[in-house]
């Protein structure tokens, strides 16, 4: 699903108002449904390289390419900038914050670890009612990953490459596996009760999704990735919750030492 606003789409003119809609709530629903978007577009051509580390995210320009008014962009910027993906200078305005460096990634895959496993904790009080939602979870990412596996063999085919040996790379290619691959671990966490552990890990998974999005090896851990996943979900479905822990834990390092790997 392509969420990026059309650029110069002319849809958006009955929303450039300033102050018009303070007291109407339609249009105040329509202004965050608006910025919404905005931040959509904005993430997206930042996993997907369009918008590089370093480069500038003008307001007015994006206003203008996006066609909208200045302030759902600004809104989505702020945004933008809780999550760490863009940093503000002062005079400067807005640009793609650098990727992480090492010591970073240490601390985000340790924050990371702190958040899911207090999440797995709580969930495995509901592992019964979990487990069904895990495994629907677990089977769009199966889903996900074929249609990836499809594309390499295709792109394999058509460079003469030995089929499967790199990545797709067309980011609309991969959003639907990293979309599946994040979804599964939501699941987790939405059973944690917890609305700030959910939403730690949603910062926390920007950064993520921006690093395995970027890699530059041309490989992605499909196997790895669905055979951890699997083993969680089994944890799950047997009930036992130092196994939901155990296995949890080791695909986090997993993952964690995947990642670093590319650094």
């Amino acid at each position: 699903m392509n969420r990026s606003l059309s650029p110069r789409s002319g849809r958006r003119s009955d929303l450039r108002g300033g102050d018009s809609d303070a007291t109407d709530p339609g249009a105040r629903v329509a202004r965050r449904a608006l910025r919404d978007e905005v931040y959509s577009a904005l993430f997206d051509r930042i996993l997907d390289g369009s918008a590089p580390a370093g480069s500038s995210m003008s307001i007015d320009a994006l206003a203008r390419e996006l066609d909208v008014s200045p302030t759902p962009v600004r809104e989505a910027l702020v945004q933008l900038e809780h999550t760490g993906l863009v940093t503000r200078v002062a005079l400067k305005g807005y640009r793609v914050a650098p990727q992480l460096s090492g010591q970073q990634l240490r601390e985000l895959f340790e924050m990371r670890m702190i958040v899911e496993m207090a999440a797995v904790e709580r969930a495995a009080e509901r592992a019964a009612a979990l487990a069904p939602v895990l495994r629907a979870a677990h089977e769009r990412h199966v889903r996900a990953a074929q249609r990836v596996r499809a594309l390499r063999t295709q792109e394999g085919h058509a460079e003469s490459h030995t089929a499967g040996d790199a990545a797709p790379q067309d980011f609309e290619d991969l959003r639907e596996y990293f979309e599946a691959d994040r979804d599964f671990h939501r699941v987790i966490l939405e059973a944690a009760g917890n609305r700030y552990l959910l939403q730690t890990s949603e910062s926390l998974s920007a950064h993520v999704q921006r690093l395995r999005q970027t890699v530059d090896h041309g490989e992605l851990d499909l196997d790895e990735a669905l055979a951890e996943h699997e083993a969680v979900l089994e944890a799950f479905e047997s009930g036992d919750p130092e196994l939901m822990r155990r296995t949890l834990r080791t695909h986090l390092q997993a993952v964690a030492s995947r990642v670093r790997s590319d650094d």
